[in-house]
């Protein structure tokens, strides 16, 4: 069980005793303090695939899984910033789940074996240059072409048609998507904000994203950010204004 002298804990702290602990119970405890400080990291990759059919529960399920595989992969002495090299496991274990479970076309087996190498390539090459990788990067340390990994790379997101009976929310006696078509939405409005949103969310700096999706993903205060990110609440507030009104001029323009 955690303590509140656990959760006071850095993560540089915490990766230390998950490293070194010869307890295992503190091992346990420092897994969980990070499980929990990141869970809204699991959230901001669940929301992002919700709608297709598949139950919430599930994919939170999936996505905890990935965060897990995270925390237990990351090498804090590389001086990578752990949302940077958890983001993308988390997501990939979520796009695993629907290209495993519903995929409707078979990959060709090179595309396959090269997906595999990719994602161990996006992990070593994370830790060593402190950002994810480029195609072109990837195709560098691979030795192969910079197309062939796109064409990988695209594959992860062509999941299999939704079924029109599929129940459009996670109540016992929801709507089917079917119900759905003969009534205006009132809410596409929204998603088409929100989808155009996301491109321009993933442009920014490391820093700027996650200063974003922690305070509206995570639903971190300020002073929360502030202390996560070793910088005073006063750059918090500036970084997140500037920030928010580039946002909101780039999806306007």
């Amino acid at each position: 069980m955690t303590t509140s002298t656990d959760m006071q804990c850095t993560d540089a702290e915490l990766f230390g005793q998950l490293a070194s602990a010869a307890d295992e119970g503190a091992k346990e405890r420092a897994r969980e303090v990070m499980v929990e400080r990141y869970s809204w990291l699991v959230r901001w990759a669940v929301n992002r695939y919700t709608g297709r059919g598949e139950q919430t529960e599930e994919l939170d399920q999936v996505g905890y899984l990935g965060l897990m595989e995270a925390i237990q992969r990351f090498d804090a002495g590389r001086g990578v910033d752990f949302v940077t090299f958890a983001r993308p496991t988390v997501l990939g274990e979520i796009r695993r789940h629907f290209r495993d479970s519903r995929r409707w076309v078979r990959l060709p087996r090179r595309i396959q074996e090269l997906k595999m190498q990719i994602k161990e390539a996006s992990e070593q090459l994370c830790q060593e240059r402190g950002h994810q990788p480029s195609a072109a990067e990837l195709a560098a340390h691979l030795e192969t072409s910079e197309r062939a990994v796109e064409e990988a790379l695209a594959t992860d997101d062509t999941f299999s048609p939704l079924s029109l009976d599929a129940p459009v929310s996670d109540e016992e006696e929801a709507a089917t998507y079917l119900d759905t078509l003969s009534d205006d939405d009132q809410d596409l409005e929204s998603v088409v904000d929100t989808e155009s949103l996301w491109p321009l969310v993933e442009r920014l700096p490391e820093r700027e994203q996650e200063m974003v999706l922690l305070r509206f993903y995570g639903n971190k205060t300020q002073s929360d950010i502030a202390d996560q990110l070793g910088i005073s609440q006063m750059h918090v507030s500036r970084l997140l204004n500037q920030t928010l009104r580039s946002l909101r001029e780039e999806l306007v323009a």
